[in-house]
């Protein structure tokens, strides 16, 4: 090894040491600190040169080996993520044009399955269908499935109103689902965002997970909360 690998070496470390001190000095990691504290420390540690994401981290007090103890749905957060949401939806040929017209970047029924059963390229991140296209989907399940694509009645991405669906995924509504550590992990919004508008987007998120709690989960529901941004440690959130 070289002395200038050598160098390389030793100052890794010191810059990790430092770097840990200096956030010391702005808050305590072991702490849960209210919410608009959290979202300012969030604010000030942030280093990136871009506009990064605020990422809601939860820890719940569930069995995910269990069927009747996953989390997942869909929320409308009041002022959106931030971020634009490429969308497929699998539709019968009356809403194929109120679909484009609401935004959907990938819209059609058969022709569109078949493109994707015979490319395997998904170049979205959500995908909506009318009941009666879902058995239509089976040749493209795996595909979907393995992705986290495929639709579903419990995330409101199986609907009647596709148009609405669409509209509602485009303002904001977001997915959700436990993994399989009893975690749960989502973007609220974007860094930049006014205060306000965080706090509003963090608190219809939590309430939502609230009111979606599964009967058979004993004990704490909610066992701890963190925040961060897209490549910040995490800052722990009090809800108290």
């Amino acid at each position: 090894m070289s002395k200038k690998d050598d160098k390389k070496t030793i100052a890794a470390p010191l810059a990790a040491k430092k770097k840990i001190k200096d956030l010391s000095s702005i808050y305590d990691r072991l702490k849960a600190y209210n919410l608009s504290e959290a979202i300012a420390i969030v604010k000030k540690i942030n280093k990136t040169k871009f506009d990064p994401s605020l990422e809601i981290h939860i820890r719940l007090g569930i069995n995910p080996k269990k069927s009747d103890q996953q989390v997942r749905g869909a929320v409308s957060l009041p002022h959106g993520t931030g971020k634009t949401v490429r969308i497929a939806a699998f539709v019968s040929p009356s809403n194929e044009a109120a679909c484009k017209a609401a935004g959907a970047e990938f819209v059609g029924g058969e022709e569109l399955i078949e493109q994707i059963k015979k490319t395997e390229k998904t170049d979205f991140e959500v995908a909506i269908a009318e009941p009666l296209m879902m058995k239509n989907l089976a040749v493209i399940a795996k595909i979907l499935g393995t992705r986290g694509l495929m639709p579903s009645p419990k995330n409101d991405t199986v609907s009647l109103n596709p148009v609405k669906a669409v509209e509602e995924l485009k303002k904001g509504k977001i997915s959700f689902k436990n993994d399989d550590t009893s975690n749960l992990h989502a973007v609220i919004g974007k860094l930049s965002f006014e205060d306000q508008k965080l706090v509003e987007n963090f608190q219809a998120f939590i309430d939502n997970i609230r009111k979606i709690k599964p009967a058979t989960a004993k004990g704490s529901y909610i066992k701890n909360v963190s925040i961060c941004s897209s490549m910040s440690p995490s800052v722990k959130v009090s809800l108290s």
